[in-house]
């Protein structure tokens, strides 16, 4: 049976259920997100927020409540910042480009410190954490910017988003060598800032959309099973939990006896 926590109401276990959007998110009690945020002892959180949930939630501006929120746990937020269209125009300005995927991210835009160099799938930082030592120009390979997320097993978290959303299984894909993501070379121009510029061929997937996408729901329910995922519901406000080296770690034994198994 689903049960969904009411807006006045906190239950202190973990809520282990996948909503579905049969109605619509209500008022949510601030206490009980702020308690749910207060379980996470890491100093990073890598956020994918859906601002139109948050918004219909709580009172106010919904990207204020939940940076405010966010700020006062972690020493670093970081979310993501790609641009897509480098795909087709090479030009990509690490100051000047703004991110083309996601209110919160591109709001977040103006508050980043420090923003990654690769030209698809870049990350912004609210914070000190960097990815100095890390290969730009491959981003999803051993030694890219998402091998460092789950080498440093940072914490993953989702509000207000239907499933659980998380470049990060694209570096699962890749750590994994499934059979059904190709790497491709991507050329053009990032532009560093001061004048500083670099000619580049960055490589990324090449992947099918049409034909293989992840069954985020069969994802979803076995981390659940595995313990390694938190999901909570705050009168169909969700908030989704997992840190990127226990997503892997479970991910890749499933992959080991099933090549396909993300998108079946």
């Amino acid at each position: 049976m689903v049960r969904h926590l009411p807006a006045t109401l906190w239950c202190s276990a973990k809520h282990y259920v996948l909503r579905q959007r049969e109605r619509p998110t209500g008022p949510a009690n601030e206490d009980a997100f702020a308690e749910i945020l207060d379980e996470y002892d890491e100093d990073e959180a890598f956020v994918h927020v859906g601002l139109s949930d948050v918004s219909s939630a709580f009172e106010g501006n919904p990207y204020e409540f939940v940076l405010d929120h966010l700020d006062e746990r972690f020493d670093s937020i970081l979310t993501p910042a790609f641009t897509q269209s480098f795909r087709d125009s090479g030009y990509f300005h690490r100051q000047e480009s703004e991110p083309e995927l996601g209110a919160f991210a591109s709001l977040a835009f103006e508050d980043a410190d420090y923003r990654t160099a690769d030209p698809l799938h870049s990350i912004q930082v609210l914070g000190d954490y960097r990815f100095e030592d890390c290969n730009h120009r491959d981003t999803f390979g051993p030694e890219g910017c998402y091998a460092e997320l789950d080498a440093d097993d940072v914490r993953i978290i989702n509000v207000g988003t239907r499933w659980l959303v998380s470049t990060q299984l694209h570096y699962v894909e890749r750590h994994t060598d499934v059979p059904y993501v190709d790497r491709v070379d991507v050329e053009g121009t990032v532009h560093h800032g001061g004048g500083d510029r670099e000619y580049v061929a960055q490589t990324s997937y090449d992947k099918n959309n049409y034909v293989y996408y992840w069954n985020r729901l069969k994802i979803m329910r076995d981390l659940l099973a595995d313990g390694v995922l938190d999901h909570y519901d705050l009168n169909g406000l969700t908030v989704i939990a997992v840190s990127a080296r226990d997503l892997r770690t479970a991910l890749e034994s499933r992959i080991e006896d099933d090549p396909y198994y993300m998108v079946r």
